[in-house]
Parts: C-alpha cells; sequence; structure tokens
C-alpha cells in the first residue's frame, strides 16, 4: 500500500455553521470533520491518517496539466474551489447551509441538523471529475457500510454507521458504485453551464429539505446573504480590513450557536512540531481564549456573540456556585459546558505525517491554572463598557469568584502555557491576577455596587503589584522573567503588561523586556526572523519534550507592544509595521493561521487557532491608531 501524502497544513480552508466545521484542501478534498458538533468523534479525518481517517475527494480525472486556485466568496465563509486547464474550468462552492435565525442563541437545545453542499459548475468547456466519499466514524475505527437508492430526481447514498445521507442532484448520466461496501464514487462530465448537487445531512425528520436542486440553490443565496450581512457589521475601518474581517469571519465559525461558547480550535492533534509529543485536542472552550474573543468580537460590533459567551460562562459559574465555589473554577468547559474532559490517545491514527501520539480530551482541564481570573474580570469588564450593563445577580456571582480568588493569589500554578512540569510562581498568572482585582474593583466603583471586600481587594492588588515588581523582574537582565523560581528565563508571555494596563508601555523596565525578547534565541531572546518563541525550552522545563515553532499570538502581541512603546518613541512603531506586514505573509491562501509557525516557514499545530486571529485583530487596531498619530520617521 503506497505511503499517504500528508498535504500541509496550510493548504486548507474552513467551512462551518457553528455547530460544527470542515476543512477544505486546495486540491478540494474534506480531509477533517467532525459530526455533528465540533467535539464529537471525526467521520472524516485523513489529515490525521491517510488511509484510516476518512474523507470526501473531489478532483479532475486528468492527473496533471491543471491548476487549483482556492478562495472564499467575498466577505463569506462560503468556499470557493477551481481547477483550470485550457479545455475547461470548475468550480466548487463548499458551504455549510447557515439560517438567519442562528446569528443568535437559541439555549443549549439543538434545533436542526447541519447539511455539507458541495455545488460543483463548469463555467468554460469542460471537464471530467471524480468524487469519492469515505467516511470514516468514531475517530475511524469503523468502516462505513452504504447502499445506493435512486430518488426522484437524484441518487441518494446512505450509511449506516454514520447515520448520514448523501443527496446528488440532478442523476443525469452519473453512475454511483460503491468500493468494499464502503465508499461511494462517481465520475461526472460537466460542460459549460452543467452544475450537481451534493448535499451531505443526517438522516433524521430534523433535517432540511434537500430534495429538490431549487431548494439547495435556495440555500446557497441564503448562506452568503447570511455571511455577507454579518460582515457588514465588521466596526473596522483601518488598512487592513480584509485581514481583519476574515479573521473575525474565522472567528464567527468557532463559536457554538446553542450555546455561546467559543472553541480554541476546530481541530485535534495536529502537531507543534513534526515527530514531536506536543499533540493536543483543542475542540473545547478555555476560559482564557474565550475572554480574549470576547474583547474582540465587542471592539469590532460583535455585541450578540460576546453577549452569548458572557451567558454561558455566567452559567458555568452558577454550577461552580452549586457546588460549593471551594474548589478552583474550571478553565475549560466541552461546548455543552461539561468539564470533565479526560484525555486519551488514539493508537489506531498513525497521526499527521505520522507523529504521534494522536490525543483526543485534554488533559489540561485538571490543571491549576490561575491567570484564568484575570481574562475572566477583563471580560466581564470589558463587556460592561462595551456590551450590556451587568446584572446584580451577574455581580453577586463576581464576589463569589473574587472570594476565592483572595485564597489562593499566593499559589503557584502551570499558567498560561499549561506546563506539566511542576508549579511555579509565573510572571504572567501574578500579572494577569492582579488584573483580576483591578478589574473587579474598577468595576464595583463604575457600577457602584455593594463591595464589602473592596479594602481586601485593593491591598491585594497592591501587595502583588509589588511582588510582581520585586520578584518578577530581574535587574541584571532589565526584564521581567519567567517565574519567581525561573530566575533567568524569560518569557514572551509577559508581553501582556502593557496591554492590560499593568505597565505603561514606555516604563523602561518594559522597554528592557522588548528589547530582550527582540533578541533572536542565541543572543538571549525569542524573536525569530521576526517571529515569536514562547520562551527557551533549552531553560525552562515543561514537562513535555520536544521543539515546537514560533507562537502566532506572541508575535502579534510583541507587534501589539511595539506600538504600544512607539506613541513614546517611533522606531518602536516602525519596528512594529515591518513585523505585521512580515508576519501577514505567513497566513495562508486563505488568510487563516495555526497555531505556530515553524522556523523552516510551515504552519503547525491546530488550525484555524483562535488565539492567532483575536492577537492579529488586536495587533492591527492598535496598529492603525498608532500609525494615525503621524509619528516622524526615525
Amino acid at each position: 500500500m503506497p505511503e499517504p501524502n500528508f498535504l500541509p497544513i496550510e493548504d486548507y480552508g474552513l467551512i462551518g455553521d457553528m455547530h460544527t466545521c470542515a476543512l477544505v484542501s486546495k486540491e478540494g478534498s474534506i480531509d477533517f470533520m467532525c459530526w455533528p458538533q465540533f467535539d464529537s468523534p471525526s467521520v472524516f479525518c485523513r489529515l490525521l491518517d491517510g488511509i484510516q481517517g476518512g474523507h470526501w475527494s473531489v478532483r479532475p480525472v486528468q492527473e496533471d496539466g491543471f491548476m487549483t486556485k482556492q478562495q472564499y466568496l467575498a466577505a463569506s465563509n462560503i468556499l470557493q474551489t477551481r481547477w483550470i486547464n485550457e479545455e475547461g474550468v470548475v468550480t466548487m462552492n463548499d458551504f455549510f447551509i447557515v439560517e438567519n435565525k442562528q446569528e443568535g442563541t437559541s439555549g443549549s437545545v439543538r434545533t436542526r441538523s447541519s447539511v455539507l453542499v458541495r455545488r460543483l459548475e463548469c463555467i468554460r468547456g469542460k471537464m471530467r471529475l471524480r468524487i469519492c466519499i469515505c467516511p470514516r466514524p468514531d475517530y475511524g475505527r469503523k468502516a462505513d457500510k452504504a447502499t445506493i437508492s435512486e430518488d426522484k430526481d437524484g441518487w441518494l447514498v446512505d450509511f449506516a454507521n454514520s447515520q448520514l445521507r448523501l443527496s446528488i442532484y440532478p442523476k443525469g448520466n452519473i453512475d454511483v458504485s460503491l468500493q468494499d461496501g464502503s465508499l461511494a464514487y462517481c465520475t461526472v462530465d460537466l460542460q459549460d453551464g452543467d452544475e450537481i448537487f451534493f448535499a451531505l445531512y443526517e438522516q433524521n425528520p430534523k433535517t432540511t429539505n434537500m430534495s429538490s436542486i431549487t431548494s439547495l440553490k435556495e440555500s446557497e443565496i441564503r448562506t452568503n446573504l447570511f455571511w455577507m450581512n454579518w460582515a457588514h457589521k465588521l466596526q473596522y475601518v483601518g488598512r487592513y480590513r480584509l485581514m481583519v474581517e476574515r479573521s473575525l469571519l474565522i472567528l464567527k465559525l468557532l463559536t457554538y450557536q446553542p450555546t455561546g461558547a467559543i472553541v480554541a480550535s476546530p481541530t485535534f492533534s495536529l502537531p507543534e512540531a513534526i515527530d514531536g509529543q506536543r499533540n493536543w485536542d483543542y475542540r473545547y472552550s478555555w476560559v482564557r481564549d474565550a475572554s480574549f474573543t470576547v474583547y474582540v468580537f465587542l471592539k469590532m460590533g460583535y455585541g450578540g456573540e460576546g453577549e452569548a459567551y458572557i451567558n454561558f460562562i455566567f452559567n458555568r459559574i452558577a454550577d461552580w456556585q452549586k457546588a460549593g465555589a471551594n474548589k478552583a473554577l474550571p478553565l475549560m468547559f466541552s461546548i455543552d459546558g461539561v468539564s470533565e474532559l479526560p484525555e486519551t490517545e488514539l493508537d489506531h491514527l498513525s497521526g499527521y505525517k505520522n507523529t504521534r501520539p494522536v490525543r483526543i480530551g485534554n488533559g489540561a482541564a485538571f490543571h491549576t491554572q490561575l491567570d484564568i481570573y484575570g481574562e475572566l474580570m477583563d471580560s466581564i469588564y470589558l463587556y460592561n463598557k462595551h456590551g450590556k450593563p451587568i446584572t446584580y445577580d451577574q455581580w453577586l456571582s463576581i464576589r463569589a469568584i473574587m472570594s476565592y480568588v483572595c485564597k489562593i493569589w499566593k499559589d503557584p500554578d502551570m499558567s498560561i502555557w499549561e506546563v506539566r512540569s511542576r508549579k511555579e510562581n509565573f510572571v504572567y498568572s501574578k500579572i494577569m491576577l492582579w488584573v483580576a482585582f483591578d478589574r473587579a474593583i474598577r468595576l464595583s466603583e463604575k457600577r457602584c455596587f455593594p463591595c464589602p471586600k473592596r479594602l481586601e481587594w485593593m491591598q491585594h492588588r497592591d501587595t502583588l503589584y509589588d511582588e510582581i515588581m520585586d520578584q518578577g523582574y530581574n535587574p541584571t537582565m532589565g526584564s521581567f522573567i519567567q517565574s519567581y523560581e525561573t530566575r533567568t528565563a524569560i518569557d514572551s508571555a509577559v508581553l501582556i503588561a502593557p496591554l492590560v494596563f499593568f505597565i505603561a508601555p514606555n516604563d523602561p523596565r518594559f522597554l528592557g523586556t522588548l528589547d530582550t525578547i527582540l533578541k533572536s534565541p542565541e543572543k538571549g531572546g525569542l524573536t525569530s526572523a521576526g517571529m515569536v518563541f514562547r520562551y527557551d525550552h533549552q531553560k525552562s522545563d515543561d514537562g513535555v519534550g520536544g521543539r515546537e515553532g514560533t507562537f502566532c499570538m506572541c508575535t502579534f502581541w510583541l507587534i501589539e507592544a511595539l506600538t504600544r512603546a512607539g506613541i513614546y518613541d517611533p522606531k518602536y512603531l516602525h519596528k512594529a509595521v515591518n513585523m505585521f506586514e512580515n508576519m501577514l505573509s505567513f497566513g495562508n491562501h486563505l488568510g487563516m493561521f495555526s497555531e505556530e509557525i515553524s522556523i523552516s516557514g510551515e504552519q503547525l499545530g491546530n488550525t484555524p487557532q483562535a488565539f492567532s486571529h483575536l492577537a492579529l485583530v488586536s495587533a492591527a487596531l492598535n496598529l492603525d491608531r498608532g500609525i494615525a498619530r503621524d509619528i516622524p520617521a526615525v
């Protein structure tokens, strides 16, 4: 059997419907899809196993002599792939049907089934294509059993194990065949003006009627209008509008419509280094990641998405209070609000480019990560400022959260990078604990809420500030450090400090940190060719082992920090502009970013990554403000 050919991670685009999603390659294959929702077992997973994973591929029968192009329709999440040669041009529009009512949340009850549509149309000449669909449900553990029947105007292919149905319209001269009872395929000859619809959906009564070409055409029009109307709300008119718009459209696809949860990424176990160990499942809603995303939604004019997540997290806080509020708030949840997410390994899957283990679930759910209280309080504070005023009952929940924070703020933790070694007093976590106290105090004052422990909160906040400045800063290095215990290691996470107003961007202590991080790893820094590593693995044992690429979010954080420092010193602003333009060039052909970029320039890790895109938006927004000040050249 030939060795499977894994496509680069950056060769994929994302489609979805705020319930689930799929990755579509430039070659026209769907190589990743979980069904029926983000954290369900996969149905197509060839991205993680070229033989057992399952796929839905469409490509010209002719092996070579054609060119492929891929793009999103303007201001839309409908993805278009084109095959072009001298004889003809065929386009394929891929999308999940989206109805207008899905813009808000409707409670935790699922009200409809997903429908994935692929429309093939010949727009010049002629072309022969081969379509092959091979579901492998339950993470590729099962081969499906397919049966073929005729509909009034088309073909139906039912898959018994996955409970999926494929409708093909019109029937025309298409012959659908089976191979090994589980793989369905057909060859189609398209001429100028011909079009064929393929629709994949569940075999149940909830599914929208897929009985005609007319209904599918109408669904495509409605779906495109939904996305165009949503994108039109974007409150950003700067020089990077197209990149910001695409990032927001991707972030919208990472929201789960029934509950308001926001997933960190829709994929699992795409490696941070080929042959490495850092292969994690990101199909869950981290308090940290989602809170940062809420800020971006609110600033860009999408209050509904911000409100949906705030309601989701307050419901989780209510569950925590009912359980006694005497343990840490879970740091991550399933999209339905479950906090038990045991980590297991799928030994039957080879992994992307044979990189094992393939993990589902996430052991970090049981970690101690105290920084989440800062991100949570910051998002609530910003929601109160840019969204809707929080209620008195929500304020009581905040007081309960802060009562717990008063008990644990001195403790060590595993922090934002979810180390799997020992707990330490990480500077990032201490800064975010300071943020928790600061935002709670500000909120109580802004809203005049009763706050019996205001003086205690203020004392803890001020004590933390002095402690961070004393123990979290190394005067010999002239830089903030990773933790109180690791005195000579730097960490790009501390770039958050001026972004959350912990320190002024022109403070000598922060400028020293900035200058240190800007150095190359060989000279004690974290920046390589304009991109930033999280930390130096030679100096920091995180308990995982292996290497990784540069971290997209940290690069955008550095750009934003440089921009803020550039208000006072133009050299930093010029550096920020150059780094931002450089970083944009590492997005894929659709403007999509994964978690990391390798030193050889390839995308690594789960894709697309909410962290990467929310940090891009924030950096672009602040960079526009900095440039608008018309700072003179250096």
